[in-house]
């Protein structure tokens, strides 16, 4: 360790990390909510399937346990603060949907859990297993049907996320996704393709 280094205490500062609102219907009440997760990821590619970190003392916790389905709408720009709204109100007070003017749509292969239509884009995920860990449990869902909205396909059918505006979450605060600085593989790729790919860029290395 260098000298000017600092030693931290051990705790869960991966950062950023991906924010997105998790949609979910009670399956007795047919009241919907929403919670803001900030610890969700990509689990496995085969199925592909989405984890999710979710406190028992959630109110969407038992509510995605009984119903087995929970919907990952990804959060974009115009949908920061209403984000943010659903992360510190709890559902038992509160229709977040009403509250923060937001529309619930059936969400492809649900039952019960709706997407959010001004999502950018949703993933619609069935619960295959809980993983008992400590302070959270963690949800895997496999993603069984995917919406977008179409602005975000292009003239050649490709998914342009790039185009999305969506938002990070940084040790307690949000950012917006800034510019572009490679594709995967940029590093070892030829010329001709870098140039293609991403017109004007210069690499400051040369891997053989």
């Amino acid at each position: 360790m260098k000298d000017e280094d600092i030693r931290l205490d051990p705790t869960a500062l991966l950062s950023p990390v991906p924010v997105a609102m998790v949609s979910c219907r009670d399956m007795d009440s047919g009241k919907t909510n929403i919670i803001t997760l900030a610890w969700i990821g990509v689990a496995c590619s085969e199925p592909p399937t989405i984890s999710a970190a979710i406190s028992p003392k959630r109110h969407s916790y038992e509510i995605i346990r009984a119903s087995g389905e929970f919907v990952v709408n990804l959060v974009d720009k115009g949908l920061a603060e209403s984000c943010d709204y659903c992360g510190v109100r709890s559902g038992r007070d509160v229709d977040k949907f009403q509250a923060c003017g937001l529309e619930p749509i059936p969400a492809e292969g649900m039952k019960y859990a709706p997407a959010i239509a001004q999502s950018p884009l949703s993933l619609s995920c069935r619960v295959v297993r809980i993983v008992e860990i400590g302070s959270h449990d963690l949800f895997l869902g496999e993603v069984v049907g995917i919406r977008t909205a179409s602005r975000l396909m292009d003239e050649s059918g490709r998914l342009r996320l790039d185009q999305a505006d969506l938002v990070a979450f940084n040790h307690g605060e949000y950012f917006a996704l800034g510019n572009c600085l490679g594709f995967f593989g940029f590093s070892v790729a030829r010329p001709k393709v870098l140039s293609r790919r991403m017109p004007g860029l210069k690499r400051e290395k040369h891997f053989d």
